[in-house]
């Protein structure tokens, strides 16, 4: 039974940045996002002000640069 509660078990929540770099990392490999709400969520979470007219790569282009200002120069 141990290894069904290591199966079932829950992950760790991941981080806002943990998940903006995942975001950007698929759109690298050649993956569409298709869900604009979950762009529009991470980038709110990053601390970034996003109409709910803006689009879509525009928001991913000030993901981009909000997670090169966390790296550092």
């Amino acid at each position: 039974m141990n290894w069904l509660k290591k199966l079932l078990s829950r992950r760790r929540a991941l981080t806002t940045e943990q998940r903006a770099q995942d975001l950007i990392a698929a759109i690298d490999a050649g993956g569409l996002p298709l869900n604009a709400a979950l762009v529009n969520d991470i980038a709110r979470k990053l601390g970034l002000e996003v109409s709910t007219r803006a689009r879509m790569e525009d928001t991913i282009a000030r993901i981009r640069l909000a997670l090169q200002r966390m790296d550092g120069p």
